[in-house]
């Protein structure tokens, strides 16, 4: 295992401190310090697997913390607040991550016996032990950044083994909840996808019900289970996330915002949004307008005059 714990290191070293392209479909890493901010995001459905460091993430009153020795899968689109650290031995954090792709899974599942369905109630993320099998799938997935030719070829079949290694686990339950039609995950992922699509307006939680084709006590135990969270409380988590990066860019104040998001009042998106941030929106809006003169400051110093 840490033979190809070693490989995998040496062939994402060139990772930067944000989601970094690798050329392969889906397929994405990053390294070193990423800013808070920008780990307070609403997640894709993905497999996340730590090479150096770990990783803590909270998603509704949940809290998960990962490292080499294991990995990360989230079946949904959730809500989440994150943050990196490095090795004990100094070296900064390094991870892969695969998005998934429902149709791709559902293109795998057809070739493969039917198991017993998992546990309704359970939630659509979590962590598992890393295995040999799968870090071996992923370091011949990663070779394919030395090989950009091959990558067409190559990638789905070195990708559909990842999965698989993924299904045979403790968690496979939930990429096969994601492609099956029917099943609590999927049914909630209808009205995350309204939510998500229409996060400024009034939510009825009789309307999502009827989407998902659940009662609404059914309804409210699924989407609770499934995400941690309330379907207003997550409506709520999208408003923040989205108020927060509107604030950093500077498209806004507090009030602005919190209009813009969906608020009607903007005394409580100021206490909602210091309660989940730790900081008044006033104040992020302050220290993101600094952030962004010295910016241009810096950048103006790096211009050569005319002179010279």
């Amino acid at each position: 295992m840490n033979a190809n714990l070693t490989e995998l290191r040496r062939l994402a070293a060139h990772a930067e401190n944000r989601r970094t392209d690798t050329g392969i479909p889906r397929v994405a890493m990053v390294q070193g310090e990423t800013p808070e901010h920008q780990l307070a995001a609403v997640y894709d459905p993905m497999i996340n697997l730590i090479l150096t460091g770990s990783k803590t993430m909270t998603v509704g009153d949940r809290t998960l913390r990962y490292d080499p020795a294991t990995y990360f899968v989230m079946s949904i689109d959730l809500p989440a607040v994150g943050s990196v650290h490095p090795a004990e031995t100094g070296e900064p954090y390094l991870a892969v991550s695969l998005t998934l792709e429902p149709t791709i899974v559902a293109n795998l599942l057809a070739d493969l016996p039917k198991p017993a369905g998992g546990d309704i109630y359970s939630p659509g993320f979590s962590i598992a032990p890393v295995t040999e099998e799968l870090l071996d799938a992923w370091v011949r997935m990663l070779r394919l950044m030395e090989r950009p030719a091959d990558i067409a070829a190559l990638a789905p079949a070195y990708e559909r083994e990842i999965l698989y290694r993924v299904l045979q686990g403790p968690h496979g339950w939930m990429l096969r909840d994601i492609a099956a039609p029917g099943t609590a995950l999927s049914r909630v992922s209808i009205a995350i996808q309204w939510i998500r699509e229409n996060f400024t307006r009034p939510l009825r939680v009789e309307t999502l019900a009827a989407m998902a084709a659940l009662s609404v006590s059914a309804f409210h135990r699924h989407f609770k289970a499934v995400t941690a969270l309330s379907p207003l409380q997550y409506q709520k988590r999208i408003r923040l996330l989205h108020a927060r990066s509107l604030l950093i860019a500077g498209e806004g104040n507090a009030t602005s915002v919190a209009f813009g998001v969906g608020y009607e009042s903007p005394t409580q998106f100021s206490r909602e949004y210091s309660r989940y941030f730790g900081v008044p929106p006033s104040k992020e809006s302050l220290v993101s307008a600094r952030r962004r003169q010295a910016q241009q400051f810096n950048h103006r110093s790096a211009l050569p005059s005319l002179a010279q």
